[in-house]
């Protein structure tokens, strides 16, 4: 059983315990078959749901420790797990269960002229580190897209949802176990202490393979600075949606409420708006009123804050700050280029939305920025794997390195050749 106390001196012990065993495990999932890592999420799912009580009464707890620390609601609502999110959390493995299996897959494939076959075939990375914040869920999924791309995983969440985790993390387990695939293939690191996380980061390289961060931007820094292993980067979402002059009004209007206030706490939340001067006369009390009659809080330029009184006056760390909260920042552009060039100077490479009717501005908007998502007449709330067919996701990687954008199964894995000869020497 998990413990959330680990001795300073044991830390050491601990971790090279479970490294070794993730070795030993990702070595197994290696050689394991679609059909077994096919039953090991099923019954992962199945046993998700038939513990929800024990998971929901596990997140009771968290959420009564986190109230009493002030997390803010933003937060609390990323801890909050109820049986409609149990049931989300099981149906999301049941998904990652049937995608197309991403092991053993030849993605390419050619013939040389001195006759020699070549292909491109698809491997686990072998033993994956993830470190994520606040959401429960994460354990789940996490877990899942690991084992159906053949790797063993080392999981370390946030301390707020300890205990939601370890319950979580049991259910995976089990599901291993009537499978007949190790347990070890999906570990959790049972402690809080922070010290665990800097022995994974710079302790480990004979054993871990690859980090994956997911969280606010302390904690990407704190991965990428510490690292001695290769890290796929999920760094925080500062997303934008652009309001052009050619916009039709309503789809403006609901694409920026729901942009911003569907989930307000996840990384594809629009965080600033960015509007035409060209239309604010015409567009803005529309999507202005939206938002406030929402909930949100306008913080906006001198342009904005000048045609509304209801909106306060941003100042500069307004335009690089993530709320994750009903907090909307708003700029007005003199047109596209203008546009551009503030996601280029303060955005994180997450997420950029276009709200436009012009279908050569929308070319531009796509050509010049070089965000992992973009996307044309659509809420900023769709960067997310599920919606992108892709089943569940770890995050979205905003790196260019390995991974980009939704980072799901196929994207747990890389790559090896094989050579086929019939007696070929080189010359």
């Amino acid at each position: 059983m998990a413990s959330a106390v680990v001795k300073n001196s044991e830390i050491t012990e601990v971790m090279d315990g479970i490294g070794r065993r993730a070795r030993a495990a990702a070595t197994a999932l290696a050689r394991s078959t679609e059909t077994e890592r096919y039953d090991a999420l099923g019954a992962a799912a199945a046993v998700l749901f038939a513990r929800r009580d024990e998971i929901l009464d596990a997140n009771a707890s968290d959420m009564r420790s986190a109230e009493k620390k002030g997390l803010a609601a933003s937060m609390l609502d990323r801890l909050l797990l109820d049986e409609s999110r149990v049931k989300a959390m099981s149906e999301g493995v049941r998904q990652v269960a049937e995608l197309d299996d991403p092991v053993g897959e030849v993605s390419d494939e050619w013939l040389r002229p001195n006759g020699l076959v070549i292909q491109r075939v698809r491997v686990p990375l072998g033993v994956i580190g993830i470190i994520y914040e606040s959401r429960p869920n994460v354990t789940a999924d996490a877990g899942a897209l690991c084992l159906k791309s053949g790797n063993a995983v080392i999981l370390r969440g946030g301390s707020e949802s300890f205990n939601s985790s370890t319950a979580i993390h049991s259910c995976m387990v089990q599901g291993l176990a009537q499978a007949g695939l190790p347990e070890d293939a999906i570990q959790m690191i049972p402690t809080t202490d922070r010290d665990a996380v800097g022995y994974l980061l710079s302790g480990m390289q004979s054993t871990v393979d690859v980090i994956i961060p997911r969280g606010g931007r302390n904690l990407i820094a704190r991965v990428q600075a510490d690292a001695r292993v290769p890290v796929i980067g999920h760094l925080e979402g500062i997303c934008h949606v652009y309001v052009h002059e050619s916009a039709d009004v309503s789809k403006a209007r609901d694409i920026v409420l729901n942009a911003k206030m569907r989930r307000t706490g996840i990384c594809g939340a629009a965080e600033t708006l960015l509007i035409d001067e060209a239309c604010m006369a015409t567009h803005w009390k529309t999507i202005a009123d939206a938002l406030i009659e929402a909930g949100c809080e306008i913080r906006g330029d001198e342009t904005v804050c000048a045609a509304d009184n209801r909106v306060q006056k941003a100042d500069e760390q307004d335009w690089s700050t993530e709320y994750l909260d009903a907090i909307i920042s708003v700029r007005a552009v003199a047109g596209v280029d203008e546009a551009i060039s503030h996601i280029s100077t303060y955005g994180s490479g997450h997420t950029e939305a276009i709200i436009a009717e012009d279908q050569d501005t929308v070319e531009q908007f796509f050509h010049d920025l070089d965000s992992a998502i973009l996307l044309h007449n659509a809420s900023t709330q769709f960067a997310d794997g599920g919606e992108f067919g892709m089943g569940a996701e770890i995050g979205i990687a905003t790196g260019k390195i390995h991974a980009r954008g939704p980072v799901g199964a196929e994207q747990l894995t890389s790559y090896k050749y094989v050579v086929r000869g019939t007696g070929q020497t080189r010359p």
